[in-house]
């Protein structure tokens, strides 16, 4: 019986696994940044979605967001009894006008601080270089800018 080289490699890397694991952790640390704000990532990105996207419906910010309309409608009138967004709808059966409130955008200028935080803990200069990396691929896949 030999020892030598008894151990086997390591795997090999699946981008798959790699991403999941660092989404994990992106979102953890994004939850956290938001939550002294009253959001979640969850909120974050819907209310994104309707400053984006001005008259989207419930079904389209359904879509995007990638839940159900009936969550949409949940999440929407939690929005809506914070004050951050309204919804327009002349009459019931008719189609919303879900917008964004004033309050709702320098929510959303707040949010977009604790993000900019994230990313240059996860990504910036003193973070990893592995996560240096995927932002830089991710910067030049979607136009952006390389490095921070």
């Amino acid at each position: 019986m030999t020892t030598e080289n008894a151990r086997p490699g390591p795997p090999e890397t699946s981008p798959s696994i790699v991403l999941l694991t660092l989404a994990h952790r992106i979102e953890s640390e994004l939850g956290a940044a938001l939550a002294p704000l009253g959001l979640t990532v969850s909120r974050l990105g819907l209310l994104g979605h309707i400053a984006g996207v001005p008259g989207a419906s419930f079904s389209d910010l359904a879509r995007m967001s990638g839940i159900t309309v009936q969550s949409v409608h949940t999440a929407v009138k939690a929005l809506a009894g914070a004050g951050l967004v309204r919804d327009n709808t002349a009459r019931a059966g008719s189609a919303s006008t879900i917008e964004i409130t004033p309050e709702g955008a320098r929510l959303m200028q707040e949010a977009m601080k604790a993000v900019a935080g994230t990313d240059e803990r996860l990504f910036g200069p003193d973070a990893d270089p592995i996560q240096r990396q995927i932002a830089d691929a991710v910067r030049v896949a979607f136009g952006g800018r390389s490095g921070l």
